[in-house]
C-alpha cells in the first residue's frame, strides 16, 4: 500500500478509463526488465570469465542466453507494449477498454503466466531449439489464447471509440498486435511427441532443413521489425507529441511511413540467411528489401526529430524527453546501420561476427529500451496522480549512466566484430588460414569485458529508474533545484 492507499494497480479513481491495468503492465514492465538486465550482463561477464558458469548445466551460457533474450524482448518490452496500447487506445477513441477490466486483467495474468513457463523452462532445458521462438507447444498455445485476447480489446475498444479518427499510434500498434499473432501461429507449427508415444512437454516441428530457417527468419526478423519497431513506434508518434506539447511534424509523412513500412519489413528475413542454401534469389530478395527500408525507417525518425520545431531548449531540463529523442536518433542510426549489413559484400565480413550483436543493441539499448524509459517516466505521474517525479535529477542520472554503458557496450562490439571477422578471413603465403578459432577468442577478451562494464552501468541505470519510479508511486517529493540551474561557485551541494 503506498502512502495515500493506492496500491500497485489498485484503482482508486473515478476515471472512466481502465487505469489500473496500465499500472499493473507499468510495474511489470519495470520489474522484468530489471531482472533481464541482470541476466544479460551476467551471461556477458561468462563470455568473459568461462569460470562464471559456475561448472553448472542450469547457469551456462547457452541456457542462460534465451533467458535473458525472453525476459528484455517478450517480458519486458511485450508489458511496456501492451501497457502503452492499453492507454493510448482509450485516449485517442475516447473509449474505456473493450471488455473492461475483466478482460485487461486477463490479458495482464495471462501474459504473466507465459512468461513465467517459457523463461521457467530454459534453464531446464526445456526449450523447441529456436533462436527467436524457444517455448514448447503448451506455452506457445497459451500465449495464443492470451494475444487473441489481447487482440479483442484492443479493436473492440477501437470499433466502440467515440473519435472518428483512428490515430497514427494505434495503426503502428495494431500492425503490431496482428503481425505478431501471424508469426506466432507459423513458426510454432509443432506436432506434440506424446501423440508417437513420447513425453508430453516435448514436439516435433513441421518444417524442416532450409524450409525451417527460412520461417525461423521470416518470423525472427518480422519480431523485431513489428514487435521492436512498429510497437515502439506506436509509442514515438504519442509520447514525443504528448511530452514535447508539439503536433506531429507530419502528419501525411507518418502515414506513408506506416504503410511503406508494414509492406517492405515483411520480406526483409531472408538476409540472415547470407550465403547458405536457401535460394540465391531469395537472398537478392531480402536484401534488397532491407536496403529499400532505409527510406521510411529514417522518414519516420525524420517525423520524431522535427516534432521538435520549436521545442528543443526543453531537452536542456527535461531528461524525460531527452530519452525519447535520443531513441529515435538510435532508431535512425541503427536502420541505417542494419540495411547496409544486409548488403551481401558487407555482411560477408559481419555475419556470426560480434559487429552484429553490437547492432542489435543498439538498436534494442538506444531505441527500445530508452523510448520505454521515457514512455514510463511519463506514465508513472499520471496513472498514479502525482505532480511529478520523484526526482527529475535522479532521471538525468538514468539517462547519462546508461547513455555511456550504451557507448561502451556497442563500440567495443564493433570493434571486435570487425576484427572477428577479418581475423576468419586472413590467410598466410601458404593459402592456410592464419589464426585458429581460439585464437579469435582470445583476441577478443578484452571487449568482452569493455562490453561487460557497459552492461553494469546500463542496469545501474535501470535500478535507478526503479527507486525513482517506486518513490514516486508512494507519492514521496524530493526538493531540488531545476536541472539547468547555474552552480554557484563556493556554494554548498
Amino acid at each position: 500500500m503506498t502512502a495515500n492507499g493506492m496500491a500497485f494497480g489498485q484503482r482508486t479513481d473515478t476515471s472512466p478509463y481502465a487505469d489500473d491495468v496500465v499500472r499493473k503492465f507499468v510495474v511489470a514492465a519495470v520489474l522484468w526488465g530489471v531482472l533481464g538486465f541482470m541476466v544479460g550482463d551476467y551471461i556477458a561477464w561468462e563470455l568473459a570469465y568461462p569460470a562464471l558458469n559456475l561448472g553448472l548445466e542450469w547457469t551456462n551460457f547457452g541456457r542462460l542466453r534465451p533467458v535473458h533474450t525472453n525476459l528484455v524482448v517478450f517480458a519486458f518490452s511485450g508489458n511496456v507494449l501492451i501497457g502503452t496500447s492499453f492507454f493510448v487506445v482509450q485516449r485517442t477513441c475516447r473509449a474505456a477498454l473493450f471488455g473492461g477490466r475483466s478482460l485487461g486483467n486477463f490479458v495482464f495474468w495471462g501474459y504473466q503466466l507465459v512468461m513465467l513457463m517459457a523463461v521457467g523452462g530454459y534453464p531446464f532445458g526445456i526449450t523447441a531449439a529456436k533462436e527467436y521462438a524457444e517455448m514448447e507447444w503448451y506455452t506457445a498455445l497459451l500465449l495464443t489464447v492470451v494475444w487473441l485476447a489481447y487482440l479483442g480489446a484492443f479493436v473492440g475498444t477501437l470499433y466502440k471509440r467515440k473519435e472518428q479518427h483512428i490515430y497514427v499510434a494505434n495503426w503502428f500498434y495494431l500492425a503490431f498486435i496482428i503481425t505478431i499473432a501471424m508469426l506466432h501461429l507459423g513458426n510454432h507449427l509443432a506436432v506434440p511427441t506424446i501423440i508417437f508415444g513420447g513425453t508430453w512437454w516435448k514436439s516435433y516441428e513441421i518444417f524442416s532443413g532450409v524450409q525451417s530457417a527460412m520461417v525461423q527468419w521470416w518470423y525472427g526478423h518480422n519480431a523485431v521489425g513489428f514487435l521492436l519497431t512498429a510497437g515502439f513506434l506506436g509509442i514515438m508518434y504519442y509520447f514525443v507529441p504528448k511530452r514535447a506539447q508539439r503536433p506531429v511534424y507530419s502528419y501525411r509523412l507518418s502515414i506513408i511511413h506506416f504503410w511503406a513500412l508494414i509492406f517492405l519489413y515483411i520480406w526483409a528475413g531472408p538476409h540472415h540467411l547470407h550465403y547458405t542454401a536457401l535460394p540465391d534469389w531469395v537472398q537478392t530478395l531480402g536484401m534488397t528489401f532491407s536496403v529499400m527500408l532505409w527510406m521510411p525507417s529514417w522518414g519516420g525518425m525524420i517525423n520524431g526529430l522535427m516534432t521538435l520545431s520549436g521545442a528543443w531548449e526543453k531537452l536542456r531540463t527535461d531528461p524525460v524527453l531527452r530519452f525519447m529523442v535520443t531513441a529515435v536518433a538510435f532508431y535512425g542510426m541503427s536502420t541505417f546501420e542494419g540495411p547496409m549489413m544486409a548488403i551481401k559484400e558487407v555482411n560477408s565480413l559481419s555475419h556470426y561476427t560480434d559487429w552484429t550483436i553490437g547492432h542489435v543493441h543498439s538498436g534494442a539499448l538506444g531505441w527500445v529500451a530508452f523510448v520505454s524509459f521515457g514512455a514510463l517516466y511519463y506514465l508513472v505521474p499520471v496513472l498514479w496522480h502525482r505532480k511529478q517525479l520523484y526526482s527529475m535529477r535522479l532521471v538525468s542520472y538514468h539517462f547519462w549512466i546508461a547513455t555511456i554503458g550504451i557507448v561502451l557496450y556497442i563500440t567495443s562490439m564493433w570493434i571486435s566484430g570487425i576484427m572477428q571477422g577479418l581475423m576468419w578471413r586472413a590467410y598466410d603465403k601458404m593459402g592456410f588460414l592464419q589464426y585458429s578459432f581460439v585464437e579469435t577468442v582470445s583476441a577478443m577478451h578484452p571487449y568482452y569485458v569493455i562490453r561487460a562494464t557497459g552492461g553494469v552501468l546500463f542496469l545501474t541505470g535501470g535500478l535507478i529508474m526503479a527507486y525513482n519510479m517506486y518513490r514516486t508511486i508512494r507519492g514521496d517529493v524530493r526538493t531540488e533545484a531545476p536541472i539547468d540551474a547555474p552552480v554557484v561557485a563556493g556554494a554548498r551541494a
